[in-house]
């Protein structure tokens, strides 16, 4: 087994200042059955396959159908619920429930509470994280500072979006993008029988966020800037909406620049990271920041030829595709950019032996 990476950082960094870190000691996904091919949308809008695949790398999205009794919340917790069997607990052990997303059930109550009471989680409290593509990866450090806090034990936290419900189907240079699904991580301190050794875990924490350049992806309607109306419906305002060129130009730059200031004041050189985990926006965006940071092929995670961009549950799901090549003392670098603009990287050392992992549901599938 690896030694424990030692615990504990200069205070500009975002590692805990005790010995007492959160570790990753399951994973959970869902996805839903109904699959939306190139050729679907060849039928839909004028595009190809090819076209989408030369510039997206995308093969096909998983979409969840419209039904008011299966939204965000379901997949939520229907990742939960696989999470919760693997790790062998029941869900009244769980002490809180983050959930990110940017296409809740509702407004309010969160998707949270609803998950909280869909998986009988009677002891826990919960909220909704909203930073888009970022926000598994706010909600993972979030969790993180309430288990190294010393107040809760075991933090559930999930990144889940039905992308399909505020996706323009008549919009071709946005609907090749995004499918639905969920991802789900238990963090609980690395010091617990769940984990291979005190100080596994998060290591260390880069998050920025700039708010000037908000209109290059967002959602204009539906919020108090402008609630629905009548008008807001035809002209297709709740709908999600992209300036592309920008968008794709500082993904790249801001991913880079998170991963490399992640590597850089923790001195590690490329072959000291086992994989990099980054949001699954565009398979040119992922091979352009790997480039910059120096990192190989066979180090990043790419599984959005399958998936499509799912916004926050891109990184989980992610993780649940390579549970089981991963072993305790592996350090993933996750990073992230989305909507607001959000951004950021995180430093996760790995806490178990994904080899073991049994569950009726598991699959292996850890290829693009």
């Amino acid at each position: 087994m690896p030694a424990s990476p030692a615990a504990g950082s200069p205070s500009n960094t975002g590692s805990p200042s005790n010995n007492r870190t959160a570790a990753v000691t399951a994973v959970g996904h869902f996805l839903p059955e109904k699959r939306l091919t190139n050729a679907d949308l060849e039928e839909m809008v004028d595009t190809s396959d090819e076209w989408i695949q030369k510039r997206t790398g995308i093969r096909e999205r998983r979409i969840l159908p419209p039904d008011e009794d299966k939204a965000t919340s379901y997949m939520a917790a229907r990742a939960a619920d696989e999470l919760l069997e693997k790790r062998g607990l029941d869900a009244g052990q769980l002490d809180a429930i983050i959930v990110a997303t940017v296409t809740p059930d509702m407004l309010f109550p969160a998707t949270a509470c609803l998950v909280q009471a869909e998986i009988g989680a009677d002891s826990a409290f919960g909220f909704d994280l909203s930073a888009a593509c970022s926000g598994f990866l706010y909600a993972f450090n979030t969790g993180a500072h309430l288990v190294e806090s010393g107040r809760q034990e075991k933090v559930l936290v999930i990144g889940a979006d039905t992308m399909s419900s505020i996706t323009d189907y008549s919009d071709r240079s946005t609907c090749i993008l995004f499918g639905d699904g969920a991802g789900a991580v238990l963090l609980e301190p690395s010091d617990s029988p769940a984990s291979a050794g005190n100080g596994y875990g998060l290591q260390d924490a880069y998050q920025r966020v700039n708010g000037a350049d908000w209109h290059d992806l967002h959602q204009p309607a539906g919020g108090s800037r402008k609630p629905p109306t009548h008008g807001t419906v035809e002209r297709h305002e709740h709908f999600l909406k992209q300036n592309g060129r920008p968008v794709f130009k500082q993904a790249i730059k801001r991913m880079a620049e998170s991963t490399e200031k992640i590597m850089q004041r923790n001195d590690l050189a490329p072959e000291d990271v086992r994989y990099l985990v980054p949001h699954q926006a565009n398979r040119r965006i992922i091979e352009a920041t790997a480039q910059q940071t120096g990192l190989p092929d066979e180090k990043v995670m790419i599984n959005i030829g399958r998936y499509g961009n799912t916004t926050a549950a891109t990184i989980p799901l992610c993780l649940h595709d390579w549970e089981r090549q991963l072993r305790p003392g592996d350090r993933l670098i996750m990073a992230a950019y989305g909507g607001g603009f959000t951004w950021g990287a995180n430093l996760v050392s790995w806490a178990y032996n994904g080899a073991e992992v049994t569950t009726a549901s598991e699959t292996l599938g850890a290829s693009s």
